[in-house]
Protein backbone atom coordinates (compact mmCIF):
# COMPACT_ATOMS: atom_id res chain seq x y z
CA UNK A 1 0.00 0.00 0.00
CA UNK A 2 1.25 3.47 -1.06
CA UNK A 3 1.48 6.68 0.40
CA UNK A 4 -1.57 7.51 -2.10
CA UNK A 5 -4.06 5.14 -0.98
CA UNK A 6 -3.63 5.95 2.55
CA UNK A 7 -7.11 5.45 4.65
CA UNK A 8 -8.64 7.78 6.97
CA UNK A 9 -8.08 6.56 10.33
CA UNK A 10 -11.23 4.23 10.84
CA UNK A 11 -13.05 3.47 14.54
CA UNK A 12 -12.61 -0.24 15.71
CA UNK A 13 -16.59 -0.98 15.96
CA UNK A 14 -18.46 -4.29 17.48
CA UNK A 15 -18.74 -7.03 14.28
CA UNK A 16 -15.53 -5.92 12.95
CA UNK A 17 -12.72 -8.85 12.22
CA UNK A 18 -9.13 -8.69 12.24
CA UNK A 19 -9.24 -12.05 10.35
CA UNK A 20 -12.01 -11.28 7.92
CA UNK A 21 -10.59 -7.55 7.06
CA UNK A 22 -8.86 -7.94 3.21
CA UNK A 23 -7.03 -4.98 4.42
CA UNK A 24 -5.23 -6.87 6.96
CA UNK A 25 -4.80 -9.47 5.70
CA UNK A 26 -0.91 -9.83 5.22
CA UNK A 27 -0.62 -8.35 8.78
CA UNK A 28 2.24 -10.81 9.95
CA UNK A 29 3.56 -9.30 13.05
CA UNK A 30 1.41 -7.13 16.01
CA UNK A 31 3.73 -5.07 18.37
CA UNK A 32 2.24 -3.62 21.89
CA UNK A 33 4.31 -0.78 22.63
CA UNK A 34 5.02 0.06 26.55
CA UNK A 35 8.05 0.31 28.65
CA UNK A 36 9.16 -3.01 31.02
CA UNK A 37 9.26 -3.40 34.34
CA UNK A 38 6.61 -3.24 37.20
CA UNK A 39 6.53 -0.04 37.64
CA UNK A 40 5.40 0.49 34.14
CA UNK A 41 2.48 -2.01 34.60
CA UNK A 42 -1.07 -0.64 33.88
CA UNK A 43 -0.19 2.91 33.19
CA UNK A 44 -1.38 4.53 30.01
CA UNK A 45 1.74 4.30 27.86
CA UNK A 46 1.33 0.71 28.26
CA UNK A 47 -1.72 0.14 26.72
CA UNK A 48 -0.18 -1.92 24.06
CA UNK A 49 1.49 -4.34 26.51
CA UNK A 50 -1.92 -4.49 28.20
CA UNK A 51 -4.04 -5.39 25.00
CA UNK A 52 -1.35 -8.29 24.24
CA UNK A 53 -1.65 -9.44 27.61
CA UNK A 54 -5.44 -9.45 27.20
CA UNK A 55 -4.68 -10.90 23.66
CA UNK A 56 -2.88 -14.31 24.96
CA UNK A 57 -5.79 -14.97 27.28
CA UNK A 58 -8.36 -14.97 24.75
CA UNK A 59 -6.66 -16.74 21.66
CA UNK A 60 -4.78 -19.05 24.47
CA UNK A 61 -0.93 -18.24 23.29
CA UNK A 62 2.16 -17.30 25.64
CA UNK A 63 4.88 -15.09 25.72
CA UNK A 64 8.93 -16.38 25.57
CA UNK A 65 11.58 -13.60 26.51
CA UNK A 66 14.47 -13.25 23.71
CA UNK A 67 16.98 -10.69 23.97
CA UNK A 68 15.00 -7.78 23.71
CA UNK A 69 11.72 -8.29 23.37
CA UNK A 70 8.78 -10.87 24.21
CA UNK A 71 7.50 -13.17 21.64
CA UNK A 72 4.17 -15.47 20.68
CA UNK A 73 3.70 -17.35 17.77
CA UNK A 74 0.15 -17.84 17.16
CA UNK A 75 -2.22 -19.25 13.66
CA UNK A 76 -5.75 -19.05 13.06
CA UNK A 77 -7.70 -21.97 11.90
CA UNK A 78 -7.17 -20.01 8.70
CA UNK A 79 -4.03 -20.81 8.59
CA UNK A 80 -2.88 -17.11 8.91
CA UNK A 81 0.49 -16.63 10.89
CA UNK A 82 0.84 -13.93 13.40
CA UNK A 83 3.96 -12.96 15.48
CA UNK A 84 2.95 -11.30 18.79
CA UNK A 85 5.71 -8.95 20.13
CA UNK A 86 6.03 -6.69 23.20
CA UNK A 87 9.59 -4.91 23.31
CA UNK A 88 11.46 -5.03 25.94
CA UNK A 89 13.77 -1.29 25.02
CA UNK A 90 11.44 0.72 26.53
CA UNK A 91 9.85 3.04 24.86
CA UNK A 92 12.03 5.33 22.84
CA UNK A 93 14.01 2.31 21.46
CA UNK A 94 11.17 -0.17 20.36
CA UNK A 95 12.08 -0.14 16.63
CA UNK A 96 15.49 -1.86 17.66
CA UNK A 97 13.40 -5.00 17.72
CA UNK A 98 12.99 -4.91 14.13
CA UNK A 99 15.66 -6.21 12.47
CA UNK A 100 15.23 -8.98 13.56
CA UNK A 101 11.97 -9.38 11.98
CA UNK A 102 13.03 -7.53 8.59
CA UNK A 103 15.96 -10.00 8.05
CA UNK A 104 13.28 -12.46 7.49
CA UNK A 105 11.82 -10.83 4.64
CA UNK A 106 8.99 -8.66 6.68
CA UNK A 107 7.83 -5.78 4.83
CA UNK A 108 6.70 -2.60 6.78
CA UNK A 109 2.83 -3.17 5.46
CA UNK A 110 2.83 -6.24 6.96
CA UNK A 111 3.24 -4.61 10.58
CA UNK A 112 0.60 -3.40 13.11
CA UNK A 113 1.64 -1.50 16.25
CA UNK A 114 -0.93 -0.77 18.74
CA UNK A 115 -0.14 2.62 21.19
CA UNK A 116 -1.57 4.76 23.58
CA UNK A 117 -2.85 7.86 21.55
CA UNK A 118 -3.58 11.37 23.18
CA UNK A 119 -4.94 13.01 19.77
CA UNK A 120 -8.18 10.06 20.72
CA UNK A 121 -10.91 10.37 23.32
CA UNK A 122 -10.57 7.91 26.22
CA UNK A 123 -10.95 4.07 25.83
CA UNK A 124 -11.18 4.93 21.35
CA UNK A 125 -9.78 2.55 19.20
CA UNK A 126 -9.03 3.29 15.70
CA UNK A 127 -7.12 1.36 12.95
CA UNK A 128 -4.93 3.62 10.65
CA UNK A 129 -2.77 3.10 7.98
CA UNK A 130 0.55 5.30 7.53
CA UNK A 131 0.89 9.00 9.64
CA UNK A 132 4.00 10.81 11.52
CA UNK A 133 4.85 10.03 15.09
CA UNK A 134 2.85 12.74 16.14
CA UNK A 135 5.59 13.41 19.32
CA UNK A 136 4.95 9.49 20.09
CA UNK A 137 8.48 8.65 20.75
CA UNK A 138 7.77 4.69 20.33
CA UNK A 139 6.23 5.54 17.00
CA UNK A 140 9.18 7.63 16.09
CA UNK A 141 11.74 4.89 17.00
CA UNK A 142 9.63 2.23 14.34
CA UNK A 143 9.18 5.24 11.80
CA UNK A 144 13.09 5.31 12.10
CA UNK A 145 13.75 1.83 11.21
CA UNK A 146 10.72 1.26 8.70
CA UNK A 147 9.44 4.25 7.56
CA UNK A 148 6.04 5.63 8.42
CA UNK A 149 3.82 2.96 6.09
CA UNK A 150 3.10 0.90 8.89
CA UNK A 151 -0.53 -0.14 10.19
CA UNK A 152 -1.60 1.65 13.88
CA UNK A 153 -4.40 0.32 16.31
CA UNK A 154 -4.14 3.46 18.26
CA UNK A 155 -5.98 3.25 22.23
CA UNK A 156 -7.43 6.45 23.21
CA UNK A 157 -5.71 7.83 26.98
CA UNK A 158 -6.88 10.57 26.89
CA UNK A 159 -5.43 14.22 26.89
CA UNK A 160 -3.86 16.57 30.05
CA UNK A 161 -5.01 20.15 30.10
CA UNK A 162 -1.79 21.55 30.40
CA UNK A 163 0.85 20.16 27.22
CA UNK A 164 3.47 20.36 30.05
CA UNK A 165 1.95 17.67 31.94
CA UNK A 166 1.78 14.96 28.86
CA UNK A 167 5.28 13.27 29.88
CA UNK A 168 3.73 12.61 33.55
CA UNK A 169 0.29 12.00 32.64
CA UNK A 170 1.21 9.35 29.98
CA UNK A 171 3.26 7.71 33.04
CA UNK A 172 0.00 7.52 35.14
CA UNK A 173 -2.73 5.01 35.77
CA UNK A 174 -6.29 4.82 34.75
CA UNK A 175 -8.55 6.39 37.57
CA UNK A 176 -10.98 4.11 38.93
CA UNK A 177 -13.77 6.49 36.86
CA UNK A 178 -11.70 5.36 33.52
CA UNK A 179 -11.23 2.05 33.98
CA UNK A 180 -14.40 0.43 32.90
CA UNK A 181 -14.41 2.59 29.83
CA UNK A 182 -10.68 0.79 28.70
CA UNK A 183 -12.08 -2.45 30.35
CA UNK A 184 -14.90 -2.36 27.14
CA UNK A 185 -12.59 -1.30 24.96
CA UNK A 186 -10.11 -4.09 25.81
CA UNK A 187 -13.19 -6.61 25.45
CA UNK A 188 -14.09 -4.51 22.03
CA UNK A 189 -10.20 -5.75 20.67
CA UNK A 190 -10.52 -9.16 22.12
CA UNK A 191 -13.21 -9.90 20.34
CA UNK A 192 -11.77 -8.11 17.01
CA UNK A 193 -9.00 -10.45 16.81
CA UNK A 194 -10.91 -13.78 18.26
CA UNK A 195 -13.58 -13.70 15.50
CA UNK A 196 -12.22 -15.97 13.08
CA UNK A 197 -9.38 -17.20 14.98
Amino acid sequence: MSNQNILPARQLRAGNCFFCDPELHDIKLVVGLGNPGPKFNATRHNIGFAVLDELATTLGFSFESKSNFELANFVASSGHQIKFVKPQTFMNLSGQILPHFLKGGLKSEQILVIHDELEKPLSSVALKFSGSARGHNGLKSIIDFVGPNFWRLQFGVGRPEDKAEVSNFVLSRFTPVEQPLVQQSLVKIQDFFNCKK
